[in-house]
């Protein structure tokens, strides 16, 4: 390990091993970590080589085979912290004695959110990408298997992948626990658990599926329990279901609370002129992909509605859309379809993209936990990022709590309107800027089927006839008359001053019974009295 590297002694009975990394420092490859070729092939071509501060010092550990505790903030590479150790040992089954019996799971990786598993998900397949002979007890040889396990999603095709053979299960604990309880899932051979983003599912309450889940696990194994903070219930679990494990937390130097590399304005903004507001900063220069927060779905999509009616590529994340319409969004927004993305806080757990160059807060965070994890989403992987959080006049006693939590030292925030020259000075947005930039825009889906529709004078003539006339009566003559026939006599009668002389009846009731011609009047008032 690198002189810049200094190591603190141990400041509790947790043998908390805190590491503080120098910003100079130069950090090992995957490749003189000794990871498996292969995998450090398959990073390489995503380009990844160097490792990050957690992931150094927790490969050696986790390669292998023990326990520990890697405690980071969230965007410094936990993933592969626990990942690349994960794959190299399934890949290396003979060494490590995680040898594939069968087709049931030898891996399990707990998450809190359907979207974090599809991350860590498409993280893990990057990099077992050239893992392709896994070899079986019974000589069979195939590809190294993985596969997501959440919630929102049908049963059918999660089972039919558990059945015909998986080495790791990425899973939110709610899904994995019914799989297991009904027996498509088996538990009894898995050899490596990981708990990520621990502390998330604390504050989402999935200590109790998790418990029961690890409790049907097989021991020996080895556990790794990676989190941002640890929070008292996260210890006692630690200590009840990990075997001695070494608690590491890589700090870079003079870090915070809150990432270094983010530059946050806070601003007292008008409810009346945030949308407004938010167009113009979008149109900063040198925005990149931008995350949007607020505290409501209903907020959320209305935000997403505005933005999209100003011109702006934009989609949203939240709790009313289905699942299927939050991985299409996600998806677009990861590969670049669209630039903006509004979100409220529990949806946007777990998604991590590191490209990501402004967060706004368009609602105030309800605490100082929330602001964090909500600015964590910019400044990710050595990145610098911009956070800009608008306060409403309702919201300072919020935004007080916030200030004093976290010592911003803002904590009256400056008046802002969508004209102030404050924008331009420190957001660089330009000065031509105006809440619009085109006309408003629409999402094409490819699975959407639009009907092309003719003038009205190229439409064919409706040859459809009416067999009554409105009062309910046979026309005279032929006994039917046409809606163009009738339209027009009762347009000269009007134009004429003319009116029927027999009384116009109506000839069924709101209940869909006929009247009884002689009786109207007094049914009708009774079954409205009777409404």
């Amino acid at each position: 390990m690198s002189d810049s590297i200094a190591t603190t002694g141990t400041t509790s009975d947790d043998d908390v091993q805190t590491t503080i990394v120098d910003e100079e420092h130069t950090s090992p490859t995957f490749a003189e970590l000794g990871v498996d070729d292969r995998i450090v092939s398959a990073l390489t071509a995503d380009g990844k080589t160097h490792t990050f501060a957690i992931q150094e010092l927790t490969l050696p550990l986790a390669l292998a085979g023990d326990d520990l505790i890697g405690q980071a903030r969230t965007g410094m590479g936990k993933t592969f912290g626990f990942g690349v150790p994960l794959l190299h040992r399934l890949a290396n089954a003979e060494a490590s004695g995680l040898r594939a019996l069968d087709n049931t799971p030898r891996a399990l990786i707990i998450v809190p959110t359907r979207e974090l598993c599809l991350q860590v998900t498409g993280d893990l397949e990057v990099a077992a990408k050239n893992l392709t002979d896994v070899t079986l007890a019974d000589g069979t040889v195939r590809p190294l298997k993985i596969t997501s396990i959440y919630g929102g999603r049908p049963y059918d095709s999660q089972i039919a992948d558990l059945r015909g053979g998986i080495d790791v299960v990425v899973g939110t604990p709610g899904r994995l626990l019914d799989l297991a309880q009904q027996g498509h899932l088996i538990l009894g051979k898995v050899a490596v658990l990981v708990l990520d983003e621990a502390d998330e599912m604390l504050d989402l309450g999935f200590l109790p599926d998790i418990e029961r889940i690890m409790s049907a696990l097989p021991t020996p194994r080895q556990t790794m329990l990676f989190s941002a903070t640890m929070p008292g219930p996260i210890v006692t679990l630690a200590r009840t279901f990990l075997n001695r494990p070494t608690h590491i937390r890589a700090e870079h130097a003079n870090d915070s609370a809150i990432h270094e590399r983010t530059t946050q304005y806070i601003y007292r903004a008008h409810a009346l002129d945030k949308a407004e507001l938010v167009a113009r900063i979008l149109q900063a220069e040198g925005r990149g992909a931008t995350m949007i927060f607020t505290r409501t779905k209903r907020t959320a999509q209305k935000v997403a509605d505005d933005l999209a009616e100003r011109g702006f590529s934009v989609g949203a994340v939240h709790g009313d859309l289905g699942q299927i319409a939050r991985e299409k969004a996600l998806k677009k927004f990861r590969t670049g379809a669209i630039d903006v993305l509004v979100a409220t806080d529990v949806a946007a757990r777990g998604i991590d993209i590191d490209d990501v160059t402004h967060v706004i807060n368009y609602q105030c965070p309800e605490d100082d936990k929330t602001y964090v994890h909500r600015i964590g989403r910019t400044g990710r992987a050595g990145r610098t990022g911009i956070a800009i959080t608008l306060v409403d006049w309702d919201e300072l006693h919020r935004w007080e709590l916030i200030n004093s939590a976290l010592k911003l030292g803002v904590p009256e925030p400056e008046e802002t309107y969508s004209t102030s020259e404050t924008l331009q000075t420190e957001l660089n947005v330009p000065a031509s800027a105006t809440g619009r930039i085109a006309a408003p825009r629409r999402e094409s889906d490819p699975d959407e089927k639009r009907v092309e529709r003719r003038p009205r004078s190229e439409r064919p003539k409706s040859t459809r006839q009416r067999r009554r006339t409105r009062g309910g009566q046979a026309s005279e003559g032929t006994g039917e008359t046409t809606g163009t026939d009738t339209a027009s006599t009762e347009s000269a009668s009007e134009q004429s001053g003319e009116t029927s002389d027999k009384p116009r009846r109506r000839r069924r009731r709101r209940g869909g019974a006929k009247h009884n011609t002689d009786a109207a009047a007094p049914a009708t008032a009774t079954t409205s009295a009777a409404e």
